[in-house]
């Protein structure tokens, strides 16, 4: 989940096979050599345009899906993100629309249980919980682009 400017998240919307708009939370497959925190930033920037500095972890969800003839098993890994640069779009050709979303609405605008779950979480954790350093978690950073290591 990415937070935003003035209290909002990006999310992508996404066509499915009955034509149905549904919305979610940005998401992808882990690439060779990378980590998980690494392709949640990575996905963010591809389906949103939205540069996204990992925050804290936020929780793992399991599903079973359909494609063509094979159910395929996906283990998704969400982590909260603060936006520190980009612009909204929808380039990626696997996103229909993108949108920032008021914090507040997504438990309405989310189509998956599992995420709106998730995002209750996030929201408790950018609200003031703090990581085992002490840290305060959902800081905005001063600099970065969001990418570097660490």
């Amino acid at each position: 989940m990415v937070n935003g400017p003035e209290g909002r998240a990006a999310i992508i919307g996404r066509l499915d096979r009955k034509g149905r708009l549904l919305w979610s939370l940005p998401k992808g497959h882990i690439e060779a050599g990378e980590t998980a925190e690494q392709t949640a930033v990575r996905e963010v920037a591809e389906e949103t345009g939205i540069i996204g500095r990992v925050v804290a972890p936020i929780g793992t969800i399991d599903y079973w899906f359909v494609a063509g003839n094979r159910r395929i098993h996906k283990t998704v890994h969400h982590f909260l993100l603060d936006a520190v640069g980009g612009e909204l779009s929808d380039e990626d050709v696997e996103v229909t629309e993108v949108a920032w979303v008021p914090l507040g609405e997504l438990d309405e605008v989310l189509a998956y249980a599992d995420e709106r779950r998730l995002v209750r979480r996030a929201l408790s954790l950018r609200d003031g919980e703090t990581n085992e350093a002490g840290e305060r978690l959902g800081a905005r950073p001063a600099r970065g682009s969001g990418t570097e290591p660490g």
